[in-house]
């Protein structure tokens, strides 16, 4: 057989292929159109106000939970940052190891604690306990971990994946809940007992709660801040976060998976070998939620990851142990702006902006998608 021939039935091959990844594309769905958020009626609202009320404690415990491998950045720091800010609670960063976490898609960070030395510190256990989206939702030292804070009282919170991680521990059966779009129906195949609600950023059912996408641990922060400390508080913190509304209204319809995202992320993966590095400066008393959202939006460009750069690890606006990804000076591509001046809502927006400007409308919606941030 000539070489000529073996070329000839490769591009065969490669026609039909692309032919067959043609047709699957075209057989999904548009993306969907810009949607509406109905209210929610103000008796739902104060019933997951009260079944988040401090289960123990005046100045509660609140524990976020992660795996040193790999945890959702966003997931991880944005309720740290909202929290601390709001000075209501004690809360602490607690991983399942001892050293560093590891956060996917960017950042590296310092916990304050592990879990071992978290339950001889507090033995009666947590008040409030935060589950980010994790690299895996089976790790035994975490589900054992939250299995038994639930077991002690304590109100479980899983942001965005988190959820899956929540079922895996049992937590869901029979529960309505609610997770990030993509991950929707693996979720309810692993625990069809799921009641699944919609048009809602977060759900509360007993005393577990859940949310969609990354950015709806912010609302979900700031909703419980107003059940700890009231209304006034949760005001307070929400205008330093440049946040008007934190209601749990959310058009779930205006997320799904969609031929323009499929098509994005394919021709975007296809140009891996352009793929820019940018960086991102660390400087003491940052703010570490901007921080979260600044690094992550980037991210998720599939065309771009963000790297931290700063002579050694720096200490956020509210207690964040941040670690470069390099130390010393960046001799790199081009640096990322932080928007130190903004306020962290005007953070991501101003950082979709400048992605729409780097790389085009369609990647942007990409990145907001996977944020489940509705613009």
């Amino acid at each position: 057989m000539s070489v000529k021939m073996i070329s000839l039935g490769v591009l065969g091959l490669v026609a039909v292929a692309a032919a067959g990844w043609l047709g699957w594309l075209y057989s999904l769905p548009p993306a969907p159109p810009a949607m509406a958020a109905s209210a929610v009626p103000p008796e739902e609202t104060q019933a997951m106000l009260a079944a988040l009320k401090p289960p123990k404690r005046e100045r509660p415990v609140i524990a976020i939970i992660g795996i040193n491998d790999a945890t959702e950045t966003t997931d991880y720091l944005m309720p740290y940052g909202i929290l601390r800010r709001a000075d209501i609670a004690d809360v602490l960063l607690v991983a399942t190891q001892e050293g560093p976490v590891s956060l996917y898609p960017a950042l590296t960070v310092e916990p304050d604690t592990t879990i071992a030395a978290f339950d001889a510190q507090y033995p009666e256990g947590a008040d409030y306990v935060i589950v980010p989206a994790m690299s895996r939702d089976d790790d035994p030292a975490a589900l054992d971990w939250i299995r038994g804070q639930s077991s002690k009282g304590a109100i479980v919170v899983g942001v965005c994946v988190g959820a899956k991680v929540v079922g895996a521990a049992g937590l869901l059966d029979g529960r309505q809940a609610t997770t990030h779009w993509y991950y929707l129906t693996e979720l309810l195949k692993r625990s069809p007992t799921i009641e699944h609600v919609a048009n809602r950023r977060f759900v509360v059912d007993g005393n577990v709660a859940t949310t969609t996408g990354i950015t709806a641990s912010m609302p979900m922060m700031l909703t419980l801040i107003e059940a700890i400390a009231g209304r006034d508080k949760a005001v307070e913190v929400a205008r330093g976060l440049g946040v008007d509304t934190w209601d749990a209204r959310h058009a779930s319809g205006a997320f799904r998976f969609n031929r323009s995202f499929a098509r994005t992320v394919i021709g975007n993966s296809a140009t891996f070998w352009t793929r820019e590095q940018l960086a991102i400066a660390l400087e003491e008393g940052m703010d570490e939620v901007s921080l979260a959202l600044v690094a992550d939006a980037w991210s998720r460009t599939y065309r771009s990851k963000a790297l931290t750069f700063a002579e050694g690890p720096i200490t956020s606006k509210n207690g964040a142990r941040i670690v470069p990804d390099r130390s010393g000076s960046w001799r790199g591509d081009e640096r990322i702006a932080d928007f130190a001046d903004a306020k962290p809502a005007q953070v991501l927006d101003a950082t979709l902006q400048a992605i729409e400007q780097r790389y085009g409308r369609r990647t942007t919606d990409v990145v907001a998608m996977e944020l489940e941030y509705p613009r």
